[in-house]
This record gives structure tokens, C-alpha cells and sequence, in this order.
């Protein structure tokens, strides 16, 4: 690798490592790290499948298609994740910078990528597709399970913006599939 390749990774490495902090700095407050945590727990999968039931309750037989794409496209993006992590073995942000305060509960041991980003994003792309009315509810709380990730110091930013963009991946394909 090329001198100049290492440097433009080392600023990219502290720029992430910078904003992780700040970012994650704004947990001091407690009304920030309790609303965030609810936010990540519910990015569990509660809130989507939540919707996905409610889907099911008001649209019948019409929403089996659209629940049954969110299901599979979210399989998908668990499989690829989990994959990905066991491959990359990125530690977790508070693990490595004492600055950095684990205020949620991780899942798992590693970090790259967000693997809750992701799923928020395959569901939410997958969702608004059949369901453009539900943009303004879905599409503010996949930024928040984003964020949540770094405000709890379990990722970096760079984590989430994998993870959002292989879920989006993810969504985008599931179309040519189903």
C-alpha cells in the first residue's frame, strides 16, 4: 500500500474516531441515552415487525407479499452481516477508546458493520416501496437506529454507513429477485 493510501486512511480512521466521540458524547445526557436506547431496542426488530403485523391485520392477504419480501430481504441482510463481521473483526468502538462510553447492550462481539442500520434500511426501503404513506413514520426512525448506534458507543460512524448502504443494497436487489 502506498504511502499516500496509509495516510488518507489514517485521517479517514481518526475523522470516524472523532465523530464516534462526539457523537457518543452526547450520552452524558440522560433524556439522549434513554431515548436511544429505546430507539436500538426497538430497532431489534420490535418496531418492524410491529408494522409488519400491522400490515398484515389491515391489508389481509394483500400484505402477505410485501411482509414476506421484508422477511426474506432481512434474512439476506442477517446472513451477509454476520458474515461480514466474523470476517473484518472490527472490535467495538468503547473497547478501543477509553473515551468512548458504552451506554447500550451489544449483540454480538464486533462491530463492522451495523447490523441494526442495515436491517432498519432493508425494511425501510422494502416498506416504503408498497407502503409510500408510511415514509414519514419509517424513514426518521432508520436514521435514528443509526444513530443510536454510535450515541450508545457500540459503532462508528463508518459502521453505520455500511451497514446503511449494504441494506440498501440488499433492498435494491430483493426487487430483482421478488
Amino acid at each position: 500500500m502506498s504511502y499516500k493510501m496509509r495516510l488518507y486512511l489514517n485521517r479517514m480512521h481518526r475523522l470516524d474516531s472523532n465523530v464516534c466521540l462526539a457523537v457518543n458524547h452526547t450520552s452524558q445526557y440522560r433524556v439522549i441515552r434513554d431515548f436511544f436506547r429505546v430507539v436500538s431496542r426497538l430497532g431489534d426488530g420490535l418496531f418492524w415487525y410491529a408494522l409488519m403485523v400491522g400490515i398484515l391485520i389491515v391489508k389481509g392477504a394483500e400484505g402477505v407479499a410485501p411482509v414476506l419480501h421484508m422477511a426474506v430481504a432481512g434474512l439476506v441482510g442477517t446472513t451477509l452481516y454476520k458474515w461480514l463481521k466474523g470476517k473484518t473483526l472490527r472490535p467495538r468502538p468503547y473497547e478501543v477508546h477509553q473515551d468512548v462510553w458504552l451506554t447500550g447492550t451489544p449483540l454480538d462481539k464486533f462491530s463492522f458493520p451495523s447490523g441494526h442500520t442495515l436491517h432498519a434500511v432493508v425494511f425501510c426501503v422494502v416498506m416504503v416501496s408498497y407502503y409510500p404513506q408510511l415514509t414519514i413514520v419509517v424513514v426518521p426512525f432508520t436514521a435514528m437506529v443509526g444513530l443510536s448506534r454510535v450515541v450508545l458507543g457500540l459503532h462508528y460512524p463508518s459502521d453505520v454507513l455500511a451497514g446503511a448502504l449494504l441494506g440498501g443494497l440488499i433492498a435494491g436487489l430483493s426487487f430483482l429477485i421478488m
